[in-house]
């Protein structure tokens, strides 16, 4: 009524209107309708349709693959600047590594030129790379919650101190002298050193979580919750990257560029005949000779396009791991001008973790390999 008539929507209007739309968008199941999440339908409808039309002709095909990564980072900044988590993300990935994998068995395999043993690797490498990122969606190293979430006020401290429990602060002891020590650092920084930790190793109270986090631990603002040696928030597997996780992380990483290489390159053999894969992907005469050579094309500038934003975001997790530093203190570093860029920029040292390259690597493959060992306070 408001376009006809021509008069402006109240403010948050939209916004209504969309939460609803989600809200009743359900499908009927045996047990009741089921709720389905708005953001992953786009690219199970968007991808098939703009890879077909891209697939119509070379310059629909430029237009398309240049603007659909420009629309996925909008959409990603839109959303981690609300601070607001979606599924959309995680969709994109699995839903592209089926439809390419849709599309090489049919459209490149009936070629002829594509082995059965070829077409079990790709399989078995797809198969493992699935295999990691469900371990890495896996716990990241949440820390527990404390039982009561009130936040504490310094009268609140001093009285429980008194009955000898802490709520997570660590070294707090019964002595009054003690509390009103560990009442006044709390109140000015939020952090505060643990009495049972060696000298030089801080743990900082999170408000939000109220709780004390140890070295290198930190609050993810789309989880809600603080994770063990927090690398960063990973929207492509939806979870935050952590102590617990960040192994199958790298696997799955690592996994992926690999099929995808070899998919690509399998695929390229096929439809560019006696050509490299590098000078394939520029110049292929028979590319659009028809459909179906046109559309396996356009899938593989797809997935070089996605391989190639994938591999760095390997490459810097590589370069932190063999640091020693996490994108979590990288980026307080150069907020707080402590770090230093080395490589261009592409790595930040904060040297307060390096220990050389094999000692790094050594403690990066140890990772969760004992979990952490709970206090009594904390059982209690």
């Amino acid at each position: 009524n408001r376009w006809l008539t021509s008069r402006s929507l109240p403010p948050g209007s939209l916004e209504r209107i969309a939460d609803t739309v989600a809200d009743r968008l359900r499908v009927p199941w045996f047990a009741g309708a089921v709720k389905v999440n708005v953001s992953l339908v786009p690219p199970l409808v968007l991808l098939p349709v703009l890879l077909h039309v891209a697939a119509l002709h070379f310059l629909l095909g430029l237009v398309i693959l240049t603007s659909l990564p420009l629309v996925v980072l909008w959409y990603y900044y839109l959303t981690h600047r609300r601070k607001e988590r979606t599924l959309f993300f995680l969709s994109l990935g699995l839903f592209s590594l089926g439809y390419m994998y849709y599309v090489f068995l049919q459209e490149v395999v009936p070629r002829g030129h594509v082995g059965y043993s070829q077409v079990v690797v790709l399989t078995s490498g797809l198969f493992l790379m699935l295999a990691a990122l469900s371990r890495a969606k896996k716990d990241p190293g949440y820390l527990p919650i404390p039982a009561s979430s009130e936040k504490p006020s310094q009268q609140g401290l001093t009285n429980r101190s008194s009955r000898g429990t802490s709520n997570g602060l660590h070294g707090i002891t019964t002595s009054g002298a003690a509390s009103g020590r560990a009442v006044n650092g709390e109140a000015k920084s939020y952090s505060r050193m643990s009495a049972e930790e060696p000298e030089g190793v801080k743990k900082d109270w999170c408000i939000k979580c109220q709780l004390v986090r140890p070295a290198r631990a930190g609050h993810c603002r789309l989880c809600g919750r603080c994770v063990r040696r927090l690398d960063h928030h990973c929207v492509w597997i939806n979870s935050c990257v952590g102590e617990q996780n960040h192994q199958a992380f790298i696997l799955a990483l690592s996994f992926f560029m690999v099929t995808s290489v070899y998919g690509i390159t399998l695929t390229l053999h096929t439809i560019c005949r006696g050509q490299t894969p590098f000078v394939a992907l520029f110049y292929c005469p028979g590319a659009y000779s028809d459909y179906s050579s046109a559309l396996s094309f356009t899938c593989v500038w797809y997935c070089t396009i996605v391989t190639a934003g994938m591999g760095y975001i390997l490459l810097i997790q590589l370069l932190n791991i063999s640091y020693n530093v996490t994108e979590r203190e990288a980026r307080l570093a150069l907020r707080d001008n402590t770090g230093h860029r080395l490589l261009g920029g592409l790595v930040i040292d904060t040297g307060q973790y390096n220990r050389g390259f094999l000692c790094n690597w050594g403690h990066f493959l140890s990772l969760g390999s004992a979990p952490p060992q709970r206090s009594a306070e904390d059982i209690v």
